[in-house]
């Protein structure tokens, strides 16, 4: 599995979330909503230290990852996090090939 942040989901967090260098954000499964995979589960977002990482990825020395519990939730899919552009806000694609890198 892999997180993959694009250019724009990058500035976003610059603009919206302030991270700076050394910073950590996670992704995780939070109780509420729905996702493609898991009625009554949907994905969380915030900055916190990791203490399991179960796959990360880093992007100008940020770090995004995801604890090993919550793995589970991705149903062996890598993750892009991206922005919708009319909304201004953060949007997830769940793949199970990259479609680039």
């Amino acid at each position: 599995m892999q997180i993959i942040v694009t250019d724009e989901a990058k500035n976003w967090f610059a603009e919206e979330m302030e991270v700076e260098t050394g910073d950590t954000i996670r992704f995780y499964a939070r109780y509420g909503g729905s996702s493609p995979f898991h009625e009554g589960f949907s994905l969380g977002m915030t900055r916190d230290e990791p203490h399991h990482i179960g796959v990360k990825t880093v992007v100008d020395d940020i770090t995004y990852f995801i604890e090993e519990d919550d793995l589970w939730f991705f149903n062996q899919h890598h993750l892009i996090v991206k922005v919708n552009e009319q909304l201004q806000e953060l949007a997830y694609d769940y793949v199970e090939t990259i479609p680039y890198t």
